[in-house]
């Protein structure tokens, strides 16, 4: 694992309510993945293991709606985290992710994450408070997205 600075992204809102002292110690436990465009890092309903900051590039998140038929849900830029939920609850992947821009990407295993619990709880907390509130800000940025598609197929 490679010894790597989050300092340039403490603004994240994976960081929120950290100090510097303990984004320090949460360098320790990510490691770096360089990703080039057009690869994927994830795909829907595989196995999750880690969570990712961007550090650098985009990535596109994606479901499939039918066999070969693919809905991009976001776009993800330098400070975004996505794969979250693996580090949580350890359950399969509900969209795939895939690199739109080559990309650096830091990654927190499931591991790391349940280790840093035990040995650190209150940061431990905290950063799962952060996880949290990212995704509750993206159910319910999704709830208004799927009220306008519904709104909008039942005037026609």
């Amino acid at each position: 694992m490679n010894q790597i600075s989050l300092s340039e992204l403490s603004s994240s809102s994976l960081f929120k309510g950290i100090a510097a002292k303990e984004i320090e110690y949460l360098s320790s436990l990510f490691s770096v993945i360089k990703v080039q465009k057009g690869k994927t890092v994830f795909v829907e309903n595989m196995p999750g293991e880690s969570l990712y900051l961007i550090r650098q590039g985009t990535v596109q998140i994606s479901q499939m709606l039918a066999e070969v038929d693919e809905q991009v849900l976001m776009t993800l830029a330098a400070g975004d985290i996505f794969g979250e939920l693996a580090v949580i609850d350890k359950g399969n992947r509900s969209a795939t992710a895939r690199v739109s821009k080559d990309a650096i990407l830091f990654s927190l295993s499931q591991k790391d994450f349940s280790t840093l619990a035990n040995q650190k709880p209150s940061l431990g907390l905290q950063l799962t408070l952060n996880i949290v509130r990212v995704f509750s800000s993206r159910i319910r940025s999704a709830k208004k997205d799927y009220r306008a598609m519904l709104t909008a197929s039942l005037s026609r």
